[in-house]
């Protein structure tokens, strides 16, 4: 069998930044060990899939280690894809639904670029575990609450760009990663986003985690509208909005590779 494949840097203007993601277009589903093994091929953060269904499409996203209910970069490369490679723009359609795990997901151009419109996910404060706080090496956090990720406020931006993680201690956990924030000196927020249980130590540009840091931030700054940087070593810059219960969350994509596997 053979497939497309296009490798995308989401949430990037230029090639070797942001969050780069490979996107299959499928007629159909294979069986999911077969996904799982394209997807730890790739060895990228995410592997996005997708089959036409309904009037949209359905989605699904692996790391190298498994399927995951929600990737932002992965969906954002994904509409670039089908915007620019697979003539989506030629019906005059400039929106496009995704079927997920996480419910309907809607991605639309605008002039500042695709924007995603996805679930807000609130955070609530909680206890330290043991293994969260020696991942932390030692520093005191602000705050932490817990969504789909621990959420661990920081001091300052300094600390949090220096910090240097002991993953082995949130191999563990029970929630799927740990996200770090702290109020941004040129941002209006900056975080940084650990997933080790997933195989992906330090993602680059994580869209999903902007779901949960929005509302927290949002309370914290009293505003809505945010230009938020995840300073990863190779960065990314996102437009997030809160609109009631849905966060929408602005960015571009450039090709790297596109290319045939054969499995």
């Amino acid at each position: 069998m053979k497939l497309k494949l296009f490798q995308v840097d989401a949430f990037a203007q230029q090639v070797f930044s942001g969050n780069p993601a490979a996107v299959c277009p499928m007629d159909e589903w294979p069986s999911d060990q077969l996904l799982q093994q394209i997807a730890q091929e790739n060895n990228l953060s995410e592997t996005a899939f997708f089959v036409p269904f309904k009037n949209g499409f359905k989605l699904r996203w692996f790391t190298p280690l498994e399927e995951v209910d929600l990737c932002g970069h992965a969906t954002l490369a994904t509409a670039h894809v089908l915007f620019n490679h697979l003539g989506h723009l030629l019906t005059n359609n400039r929106n496009i639904t995704f079927y997920s795990n996480s419910g309907e997901l809607q991605v639309y151009q605008t002039p500042q670029g695709m924007c995603m419109d996805f679930p807000a996910v609130s955070s609530k404060a909680v206890e330290a575990s043991s293994d969260l706080l020696h991942g932390l090496k030692g520093i005191t956090p602000k705050q932490i609450l817990a969504g789909s990720d621990y959420l661990v406020v920081l001091e300052n931006e300094q600390q949090l760009m220096e910090i240097q993680p002991d993953f082995f201690h949130w191999l563990n956990l029970d929630l799927r990663g740990v996200i770090l924030t702290a109020k941004g000196i040129d941002f209006d927020f900056v975080s940084r986003c650990f997933f080790p249980k997933l195989g992906v130590n330090e993602d680059p540009v994580t869209g999903s985690a902007h779901c949960q840091l929005v509302p927290f931030w949002s309370e914290q700054l009293n505003k809505k509208l945010f230009n938020a940087l995840q300073a990863s070593t190779r960065g990314g810059q996102l437009t997030c909005e809160l609109k009631g219960e849905r966060i929408l969350i602005t960015g571009h994509c450039v090709d790297y590779l596109i290319g045939e596997i054969h499995v």
